[in-house]
């Protein structure tokens, strides 16, 4: 398989899918919402937008299964799957807070092979293939050279329904908060894995993930140079609902923190 032409199609396909969220939003009222959980919204374009890339993606690897946020597909394929967020920022987009993606990456059987991330407000498609580098608008990408947590610029998110850790995870914020130039949470994990790998964090840490939250920032950031993990500081992290991504060079100081309270 020739990843690299895989992955253009794949940008082609993210950015249609974009275009129509972007066009969505122009007329979006919060009567379309609907609730899947506690704080768990979903509207009709998060539907729509996955029909769309599934429709798609089906056509350029027929024999793929499917791994997506909202279920509009169900069928896992034996060698290659994609993993598909087609709207990471739900909420950020139902309040017109401009900062939300499409990810969409391929595993071939536990591995990761293509990843794409598409920030739908700025124009921005982050893309990386194994191999490869990764890639911001056809420019190559790398992470940050930052060594030190102290002069670090860091990404989180919250939980919005499991709460049992909330306690901890406030601690982690309160010792975090003192110990770098600042916390950012942008509400699209996407976004904050893609930012890592373009050097705009240093690191980026969350719990209670979906790998479809996740998959396509993961490679990018790989390939961009960085190192993800889980918080035990193991390498599989697509499954295991936790994930700390860096440049590398401050991996220990924030994984050290981290594991004081998890």
């Amino acid at each position: 398989m020739q990843l690299e032409h895989l992955t253009q199609k794949v940008i082609e396909i993210a950015k249609e899918a974009g275009a129509f969220i972007r066009e969505q939003r122009k007329t979006f009222t919060p009567d379309k919402i609907e609730i899947k959980g506690l704080n768990d919204l979903v509207s009709y374009v998060d539907k729509i937008a996955e029909t769309i890339i599934v429709a798609a993606l089906e056509k350029i690897l027929p024999e793929a299964g499917f791994i997506t946020e909202e279920k509009t597909i169900n069928r896992i394929g034996e060698r290659y799957n994609w993993i598909i967020d087609p709207l990471d920022g739900t909420t950020n987009f139902i309040h017109g807070v401009p900062v939300y993606s499409v990810s969409i990456a391929l595993q071939e059987y536990d591995e990761l092979a293509i990843g794409v991330v598409y920030e739908v407000n700025l124009d921005e498609c982050f893309y990386a293939w194994k191999g490869s580098p990764a890639y911001l608008n056809g420019n190559e990408i790398k992470v940050s050279a930052c060594k030190s947590l102290d002069k670090s610029l860091l990404a989180t998110g919250f939980p919005y329904y499991d709460f049992k850790k909330q306690a901890t995870y406030i601690e982690l914020f309160t010792e975090l908060m003192k110990s770098c130039h600042g916390l950012r949470r942008l509400g699209s994990a996407a976004v904050d894995l893609a930012y890592t790998a373009c050097g705009r964090f240093e690191g980026f840490y969350e719990y209670n993930l979906n790998a479809w939250d996740v998959a396509a920032g993961i490679l990018i950031v790989r390939q961009a140079g960085g190192e993800v993990v889980n918080f035990k500081g193991g390498e599989e992290c697509l499954n295991t609902r936790e994930l700390v991504a860096t440049n590398g060079k401050i991996a220990g100081e924030l994984l050290e923190t981290i594991q004081k309270y998890f």
